[in-house]
């Protein structure tokens, strides 16, 4: 079984090197102890969601807070060449947790919620801040479950003015959509550089984000045959460019 993964901050994990021992405490370590149960001889992954990380073993347990972590290897996960973006129009209810949960399971770098002109979900004061919040933990733990050491970024809410520079300068922008006349499959792919995909609410991209997006350089690819939920179509996507880019090989 996978060794299970525990967020500490990066200065822990400065010049750790095979040999050291590490202390796992605050609320990780209260998991780790407490509700995992973890044993001494048992193997655990700490990472900074940043890239970096280390894999070692539990050298002595203390009560029901913390742990030690005797290091067994050093860990890094380099920056990921192209990056993949996805601009996730908001859903209703929970369903952009889940296109969260499920695109950073499959390897998506970073996330952006975007306030389309048809989305039904408003994110306004505090109610936006915590929808937010929910999505940043939502990535936190997947990330953990997926055993990733570089976990995807969760951007701040944007307008369509706010996307298009964005999708100016990246290497690639693509908006979802079943009219669209090529298929993401076929789609020229670069070698670095950004990857931004759109993918619109449930009632669809309008004609004026459409216009908007094709003026930023942002054309639209269709997925296949099926039309996706808005939950679930940044994940197919993402999967068949992670795919078609080499980075699952």
């Amino acid at each position: 079984m996978t060794a299970p993964v525990f967020v500490v901050e990066s200065a822990l994990l400065a010049g750790a090197a095979p040999g050291a021992v590490l202390r796992l405490d605050g609320p990780e370590g209260r998991h780790a102890a407490a509700v995992k149960r973890l044993a001494p001889g048992e193997a655990v992954t700490l990472a900074d969601g940043l890239g970096h990380g280390v894999d070692g073993t539990v050298s002595a347990v203390h009560g029901k807070d913390a742990l030690d972590i005797a290091v067994v290897a050093v860990r890094e996960e380099p920056a990921p060449a192209p990056r993949i973006t996805v601009v996730q129009a908001l859903p209703k209810g929970d369903r952009g947790e889940v296109a969260v949960e499920t695109m950073t399971e499959v390897g998506v770098d970073a996330v952006i919620p975007w306030a389309a002109s048809r989305c039904i979900t408003q994110w306004k004061g505090e109610r936006g801040a915590k929808a937010l919040a929910k999505w940043r933990a939502t990535a936190r733990e997947a990330g953990k479950q997926s055993r990733r050491l570089r976990f995807p970024e969760i951007h701040d809410l944007v307008t369509t003015r706010q996307l298009l520079p964005l999708l100016g300068a990246a290497a690639l922008a693509a908006v979802l959509h079943e009219d669209g006349a090529a298929p993401l499959a076929a789609a020229p792919l670069p070698d670095s550089g950004d990857i931004v995909l759109v993918v619109g609410p449930e009632g669809g991209v309008s004609p004026e984000e459409l216009a908007a997006f094709a003026g930023a350089g942002a054309l639209p690819y269709r997925l296949g045959p099926s039309v996706l939920r808005t939950s679930t179509a940044g994940v197919a996507a993402g999967a068949l460019l992670l795919g078609r880019t080499g980075r699952w090989s």
